[in-house]
């Protein structure tokens, strides 16, 4: 069985009462910890496929990121940690799929259109690593155009307080309120023959950057800076 093959083995219904499990777990901490609030989560779509992009600073995001729903949502891993056997189907089972470091980044995207056309939702850091600081950082296209040529629509997420809650280099967590600002999904055209435009992914990461800048700075000033 291949890594892919691995992953989508994940999607039964075995799995997903774990992940169901676990996730109740890990958001009941998460929100009792940090405090947690949350506006707009009406944005987020009840069923499909969905891209979340939010912002990025802190490890916390992950499970922060899981608060907003109850529906499993798809994270990239790296492949080495697809090793086979029960390692393998809890990873798959949480929501991880594998993705080869140092592959062209055309294979890893298309990884996550296949993620999508299973009918989950995809989280992708629009600004990739995690970054520090209260300017979102310029976006990598990928978000946007696995959006596009999916043909699902962008949750813009901005989160406040999670940089606080684990700085850069922390090794542990510190008790700091945490604020969600979910934005209205953004859509953009695609042409009849599945091909993604080059101005529209253009034109969709230019407002996802706006709209993310805004939501965060929203957001911060909620969570108390």
């Amino acid at each position: 069985m291949t890594k892919v093959e691995t992953f989508m083995a994940g999607l039964g219904p075995a799995s997903r009462g774990f992940y169901f499990v676990v996730r109740a777990a890990v958001a009941g901490f998460t929100r009792a910890f940090t405090r947690m609030s949350i506006e707009g989560r009406h944005h987020i779509p009840a069923t499909g496929p969905f891209v979340l992009a939010p912002v990025h600073r802190s490890n916390m995001d992950t499970p922060i990121v899981s608060c907003l729903t109850r529906r499993r949502m798809r994270f990239m891993g790296k492949d080495s940690l697809w090793k086979g056997g029960p390692v393998s189907w809890v990873l798959s089972s949480l929501g991880g799929f594998p993705v080869a470091r140092g592959t062209a980044d055309r294979e890893a995207l298309r990884r996550c259109v296949s993620v999508l056309a299973s009918g989950e939702p995809l989280v992708l850091f629009p600004e990739g690593e995690r970054k520090s600081g209260p300017v979102v950082q310029p976006l990598f296209n990928g978000a946007t155009y696995v959006a596009l040529k999916a043909g699902v629509p962008i949750v813009p997420v901005g989160i406040g307080g999670s940089e606080r809650v684990m700085p850069r280099g922390a090794k542990f967590i510190y008790p700091h309120k945490v604020h969600m600002i979910v934005g209205a999904p953004i859509t953009a055209p695609t042409n009849r023959s599945g091909r993604v435009p080059r101005e529209a992914v253009t034109m969709a990461t230019a407002e996802l950057h706006s709209t993310l800048q805004r939501l965060f700075d929203e957001a911060r000033a909620r969570a108390g800076g």
